[in-house]
């Protein structure tokens, strides 16, 4: 009992120190950066596409964005147009993309 009270403390506390590492992202950077790295000329000034073939980014889940934006960067998710744009994108330049896209409308 005392061995599992203790590896439970210890998981307790390491929790804020991992929380503490994750980015917050910023949707008004993100507008900005959205419009300057051309992103709404396929997804939209709104994260709606006019376009069947460019997915609606507004009202997605963040983690989500997060987590393709990154598999885009890293090439683990393989679309030309996309590899090339998000492999310039800094982490903090994707959580305030995902956070914009995120606030919007669907």
């Amino acid at each position: 009992m005392k061995t599992l009270l203790t590896v439970a403390t210890a998981l307790m506390l390491s929790f804020p120190a991992y929380a503490a590492d994750e980015l917050q992202g910023n949707a008004e950077a993100g507008r900005e950066l959205a419009q300057s790295r051309s992103c709404v000329s396929c997804h939209g000034e709104d994260g709606s596409s006019t376009k069947p073939y460019f997915p609606n980014l507004a009202g997605q889940n963040e983690v989500y964005l997060v987590k393709m934006l990154t598999d885009f960067r890293e090439k683990k998710r393989v679309d030309p147009t996309m590899n090339a744009m998000a492999g310039k994108l800094t982490d903090q330049d994707i959580a305030n993309l995902a956070a914009f896209f995120a606030s919007l409308n669907k």
